[in-house]
């Protein structure tokens, strides 16, 4: 079980300080230890609206983030709330409550775009929030939303130099999420009563007209329908009196209006129950390390006046996280055949069996921790760092047989040189006697288990090594006519050859096993990767299906609305949609032939 990350109160994520947005360091640090997926809930909206009431109620506690009581804005940059996911066992909920923006004291509002952008970014629920009614005045004051495609960028580098358009943002956007504060009105239209789901979609109609009045009646609210396709409204009556808003965050709910404490009870249950896991493109599940990668990536490209772009993020998160999987990977791999191997093995085919187990698991264990693997990179270089790990065990398994079997021959065969020594075998018969000596001993030599695949070349070494001995002994044998000493010489060049021929045969039948054991570790390489590539691949068509079905949808509702321009712009955009779907089918199918 991973361990929770329970902050006892919010802190600074990205701090505002004289107008530059700089990461804080400690609060990086809390994000590296959260290993559980995180639902990231963001906030935004003007200053002095009672964001952060909202927020601390999401935290569970009555206070936390600062409410404040003026018309200066409280919080400054974006703060962090980890708490336990009280609805997801094993989730962090990640609260962020942003600067309010358009506060009187900044004097422009380049901030307040970049904050608004990176809220988007780091999100997989986006709140605004608001005061009163969906007018005119609010759609104007959320023109940040028409910035977007100004501030974020989806891809490095756009195909065929075409801009980008929703569908490009759509699949890592989050839900959003409209809170109406101190709403007074009834909800209806038309004289039926509305839901405020429905009394949203009624505000995001557009109207009809080429002038530039309707383009800037319906830029916010084409932008929303657009990068939105998720959208839910909530609306709040007022608390209580407005003098006592100010002490809002010490009130018991009992002292509040009653209406107002289901309101928020409704808003929390439902940002529980639906907020997903932050997930990037490729179902790549976010958990707080590689939030804090998203982090430090978009500020640092912000700081170096370029666009936050997230392919470029998600690269670069793949970058340090599929080195971390190769390490992974190879941490197993050593672990595992440190608690099964015993060198020397008895045979190579032992070894090799024990090695293709444990680079399969290797092998699977990077698979499930890398992503986003450009050309193979990774892979590769996992591959050629169990390559070696292999010619390594080879290696010390040939050292370690050599030295067993050295040792085995001093212990076995030193008492005979002693005798030699002695002039034991220097008499009559005396050659005889050393044959059956030796032959008696290397039968002993045979019997010792665990010799390894040095045990033939180190015996036959040491034999030849002690032919000038025995051919001294053969020669002073007086027992022995010269016919039978040189039939008795030819016999021992014959063991010789063969024994050497058998030398040269084994030493082939391993050669062709390394040479088979390289080809099942490619395929083994090329099974995996492929059935990676098979589950991406699924997953990539599923998040471009929903893409098109949410242009789909787009499309209808401004048929619906009788406005011919987007239609034919929507007509357009789902057709390079479904030719892109095509493609990436085409170039998934034939980058598979070429594995």
């Amino acid at each position: 079980m991973a361990p929770e990350i329970n902050l006892p109160g919010p802190m600074s994520l990205i701090d505002n300080t004289k107008g530059q947005l700089v990461v804080n360091p400690e609060a990086l640090k809390i994000l590296s230890a959260i290993t559980q997926p995180v639902v990231v809930v963001a906030i935004v909206g003007l200053y002095r609206t009672g964001k952060s009431y909202l927020m601390n109620k999401l935290a569970g506690k009555k206070n936390g983030f600062s409410l404040g009581s003026t018309v200066k804005s409280h919080t400054k940059g974006i703060w962090m709330w980890c708490v336990p996911h009280p609805k997801k066992p094993e989730h962090t909920l990640v609260l962020l409550d942003t600067e309010g923006l358009g506060d009187i004291e900044k004097g422009d509002n380049e901030n307040d775009s970049w904050i608004f952008a990176l809220a988007i970014l780091l999100s997989s629920t986006f709140v605004y929030n608001s005061m009163g009614t969906i007018n005119q005045q609010a759609m104007d004051q959320l023109y940040y939303v028409t910035e977007l495609t100004h501030r974020i960028r989806s891809k490095s580098s756009p195909n065929e130099n075409e801009n980008e358009d929703s569908a490009d943002f759509v699949s890592f956007f989050p839900d959003f999420v409209w809170t109406l504060r101190d709403f007074s009105l009834d909800l209806e239209a038309d004289g039926q009563p509305l839901t405020p789901d429905e009394y949203l979609e009624y505000s995001l109609k557009l109207t009809q007209g080429t002038s530039e009045k309707d383009k800037n009646f319906n830029l916010p609210r084409l932008c929303i329908q657009k990068f939105f396709p998720k959208k839910k409204c909530f609306v709040f009556d007022l608390p209580i009196h407005r003098r006592k808003l100010a002490q809002l965050e010490k009130l018991q709910d009992e002292e509040l209006d009653p209406e107002f404490v289901q309101q928020v009870a409704d808003f929390c249950s439902y940002i529980f129950s639906n907020s997903k896991t932050k997930t990037l493109s490729g179902g790549i599940k976010v958990n707080g390390p590689r939030l804090e990668s998203l982090v430090l990536t978009y500020i640092d490209a912000i700081s170096r006046g370029d666009l936050p772009c997230m392919e470029n993020a998600v690269l670069a998160l793949a970058q340090i996280e599929n080195s971390a999987a190769v390490q992974k990977a190879i941490a197993h791999y050593d672990q595992q055949m440190g608690q099964k191997v015993q060198l020397p093995a008895e045979t190579l085919q032992e070894l090799l069996d024990l090695h293709r187990v444990s680079e399969r698991e290797a092998t699977e264990v990077f698979m499930k921790n890398s992503f986003k693997d450009v050309d193979h990179l990774f892979q590769k270089k996992l591959a050629a760092q169990l390559d070696k790990k292999r010619d390594d065990f080879c290696k010390q398994n040939q050292e370690a047989s050599s030295d067993r079997c050295s040792a085995l021959l001093q212990v076995i065969f030193s008492p005979l040189e002693e005798e030699v020594k002695a002039g034991i075998y220097s008499k009559p018969g005396g050659y005889r006697l050393f044959i059956q000596k030796l032959q008696d001993l290397e039968k002993k030599y045979y019997e010792e288990p665990r010799k390894g695949i040095q045990a033939e070349e180190i015996l036959q070494t040491y034999l030849k090594s002690k032919e000038s001995v025995t051919d001294a002994i053969l020669q002073t044998d007086q027992t022995l006519t010269e016919k039978e000493k040189e039939i008795e010489v030819e016999r021992v060049k014959a063991e010789s050859a063969q024994a050497s021929a058998e030398m040269v045969e084994e030493m082939q039948i391993k050669y062709q096993q390394m040479m088979e054991e390289k080809e099942k570790s490619y395929q083994e390489h090329v099974k995996q990767l492929t059935e990676k590539m098979e589950r991406e691949r699924a997953q990539l068509l599923e998040e471009q299906e929903k893409t098109l079905t949410s242009k789909l949808q787009e499309q209808a509702r401004v048929l619906k609305e009788r406005c011919q321009g987007e239609s034919t712009q929507l007509q357009n955009e789902i057709q390079k949609l479904q030719k892109t779907l095509k493609k990436k089918t085409k170039r998934y199918m034939s980058h598979k032939l070429k594995i």
